[in-house]
C-alpha cells in the first residue's frame, strides 16, 4: 500500500489565499489470504498477573505469568505460550498468600488472630493492671512481614504510696526511685504506742491510684484488774498505751487457765483475762488408783490433791462377770465427780481382804 501527499493553492475572493493538504492512500498488494488465529488475553487466577496490557497475542508468542504482591508460586511451569488455533498452553501455576511468622504474645497480654497469611490482621490486649505502648493491631504484609512491631503491656504506675501521719509503709518489694506498679502492696504500720484504724494493708490499684490510707491514733487501756488467787506482773495504776502487756500467775497449786499475757487492744479494752483453777482434793481412802500413768495405793498420792483438768482413774467391779473396770474422772476447778459404780471399801474390808478389792482382781 501506497500513499501520496499533494497539497493545493486556494485563493478566496478577499485575496485570502488558503493552502489545502490531501493524503491518497494506495493499496498496492492485491486480496490477502486468511490470518492464523490469535488468542486473545489469558483469563488467570485472581493471584496471577502479567505484566503486559496486551490484548490480542500472535501465534507463538509466550508470556511469562507471575504472582501478584503478597503471594508466592508453589508449582507449576511460569509461562504459556499461544498455539496457532488460538489458545494458551495448559499450566498448573499456582500462587498462595505469603505468611507472615507467627508472634509472640506480650508479656502479661494477649493476641488474637485466626491465620497470619497476606492481609491477615493480629490484634493484641493486655491483662487487668497493664497498658498497651504500642499499635493495638498488625496486619501481615506483601513482603512476609507484619506492618508494626509487637506492642509492649507495660505495669499501671502508681506512684509513692501514701503514708499517714505518724506512720510508715513496708512494701512487699523493693521499690527504686518514686515510681510503683500495678501488683504491688505493702503493709502500714504506726510509730508506737500508736494505734492503725483502717485497712494495714495498701496496694497499687488497677486505675493507678492507691488503696484508702489508715490513720493512727492513740489509744490507752483502763489499770487492769488482778484475778483471784492471782498475781500481776505490773501493778501500776495507770493508763496503759496500745500493745503494752501485763502478764498473771496463781499462788500455790491453782492452775492458770488462758493466756498469761493479756495485751491492751485497739478498741481501748485489755485482751481476755486468765483465771486460776482450785486443784481437787481426794478424800478416797483403801483402794488403788491410776494416776499419771501409774498404779497406786491412794495413800501414796502425796499431795492428796491432783491438779485442774488432770485425770485419775478409780476401779468399779462388775458382780456379774466378777471382773474390775477403770473409770476416769477429771478435776474441774476443785470438783471431782466420783462415778457411782465405785464403791469405797470400809477399813474392815480393806484389812480383811484387800486381795479382793476391784484394782486387784482380773481385770474385764
Amino acid at each position: 500500500m501506497d500513499r501520496t501527499v499533494s497539497v493545493f493553492q486556494l485563493k478566496m475572493e478577499d485575496g485570502t489565499t488558503f493552502f489545502l493538504l490531501s493524503s491518497f492512500l494506495l493499496f498496492t498488494s492485491g486480496a490477502s489470504g486468511e490470518d492464523n488465529a490469535t488468542c486473545v488475553r489469558p483469563i488467570l487466577d485472581a493471584n496471577i498477573e502479567l505484566v503486559s496490557d496486551q490484548r490480542h497475542f500472535s501465534p507463538g508468542v509466550a508470556i511469562a505469568l507471575s504472582c501478584k504482591q503478597g503471594y508466592t508460586p508453589v508449582s507449576g511451569p511460569r509461562r504459556i505460550v499461544c498455539t496457532i488455533d488460538g489458545m494458551w498452553t495448559k499450566t498448573r501455576y499456582m500462587c498462595i498468600p505469603k505468611r507472615c511468622p507467627y508472634p509472640d504474645p506480650p508479656s502479661n497480654g494477649e493476641l488474637h488472630y485466626e491465620d497470619t497469611v497476606y492481609l491477615s490482621t493480629i490484634n493484641y490486649t493486655c491483662n487487668e493492671g497493664y497498658t498497651l505502648d504500642g499499635s493495638s493491631t498488625a496486619v501481615c504484609q506483601a513482603n512476609g512481614t507484619w506492618s508494626t512491631p509487637a506492642p509492649e503491656c507495660k505495669a499501671v504506675s502508681c506512684g509513692l504510696a501514701p503514708i499517714p501521719q505518724f506512720g510508715m509503709i513496708i512494701y512487699d518489694k523493693m521499690v527504686r526511685g518514686n515510681k510503683t506498679y500495678f501488683g504491688i502492696g505493702g503493709t502500714y504500720r504506726c510509730l508506737p504506742p500508736l494505734a492503725l484504724f483502717g485497712n494495714p494493708r495498701a496496694e497499687c490499684t488497677i486505675n493507678g491510684t492507691w488503696t484508702k490510707t489508715p490513720e493512727c491514733r492513740v489509744v490507752t487501756c483502763p489499770p487492769p484488774e488482778n484475778i483471784e488467787k492471782g498475781y500481776m506482773s505490773n501493778e501500776d495504776r495507770r493508763d496503759f498505751d496500745f500493745m503494752e502487756t501485763v502478764k498473771y500467775g496463781c499462788e500455790g497449786d491453782y492452775l492458770l487457765e488462758g493466756n498469761m499475757e493479756i495485751v491492751c487492744q485497739q478498741n481501748g479494752n485489755w485482751s481476755e483475762m486468765p483465771s486460776c483453777k482450785a486443784p481437787c482434793p481426794v478424800g478416797i481412802q483403801g483402794v488403788k488408783i491410776q494416776y499419771r500413768g501409774e498404779k497406786m495405793w491412794i495413800a501414796d498420792l502425796k499431795t492428796k490433791a491432783i491438779l485442774h483438768k488432770e485425770i485419775l482413774s478409780l476401779y468399779c467391779k462388775d458382780t456379774v462377770r466378777n471382773c474390775s473396770y477403770a473409770v476416769p474422772v477429771q478435776c474441774l476447778d476443785g470438783g471431782l465427780r466420783v462415778p457411782e459404780c465405785f464403791k469405797e471399801p470400809s477399813v474392815i474390808e480393806y484389812n480383811s481382804n484387800s486381795t479382793s478389792l476391784p484394782s486387784e482382781i482380773q481385770q474385764c
